[in-house]
């Protein structure tokens, strides 16, 4: 059944088709588009290429005179270059180590651990007018406009206990 189904199809696929195979090919062509004019002199191009490979004798000397010397440094001077930088005991930390972060005892000048970060944003949110972006500033030694930055953009977790609708629903209590 399936084998007359195939030969009613290519009936229909093979219908009339040299005489459409002529018409398209009888048909008119797309025209290429035109090619992009160039605005180069050639009397213009050949002056350049002639600069190019001239030998200029005053820049030749002005070459010769340049000497660099190169020399690696030492590890001694290495050393005295790099300077440490500062650090500032933490502020605040969790007891015992519940994240598996390493015991942090310090921490780089202008940085906050992510407790220090928390216990800060936590302090300006309770009392602002105690906690001012300067107060948290030099408490943690962080530059001003970031403090700000930190203050201004950043909340701690805040938990919203929405009341039921109904009285019967059932409502987690504050503990």
């Amino acid at each position: 059944m399936s084998n007359m189904g195939a030969r009613v199809t290519r009936l229909f696929r093979n219908f009339n088709l040299e005489n459409r195979v002529h018409r398209e090919i009888a048909r008119a062509k797309p025209e290429a588009a035109p090619r992009h004019q160039t605005h180069v002199d050639p009397v213009h191009s050949t002056h350049i290429s002639d600069a190019i490979h001239k030998k200029d004798d005053s820049l030749l000397t002005l070459l010769k005179s340049v000497y660099v010397e190169s020399k690696d440094p030492t590890i001694e001077a290495i050393k005295e270059g790099t300077k440490e930088e500062v650090r500032r005991p933490l502020v605040c930390s969790l007891p015992g180590d519940p994240y598996g972060i390493v015991d942090i005892s310090d921490v780089p000048k202008g940085k906050l651990s992510i407790v220090e970060a928390l216990k800060a944003l936590n302090n300006h949110k309770n009392a602002p007018q105690t906690w001012t972006v300067d107060k948290v500033s030099q408490e943690y030694s962080l530059d001003l406009k970031d403090t700000k930055a930190l203050l201004e953009h950043f909340f701690p977790f805040e938990v919203k206990i929405i009341p039921p609708k109904t009285k019967d629903a059932k409502q987690i209590k504050d503990s």
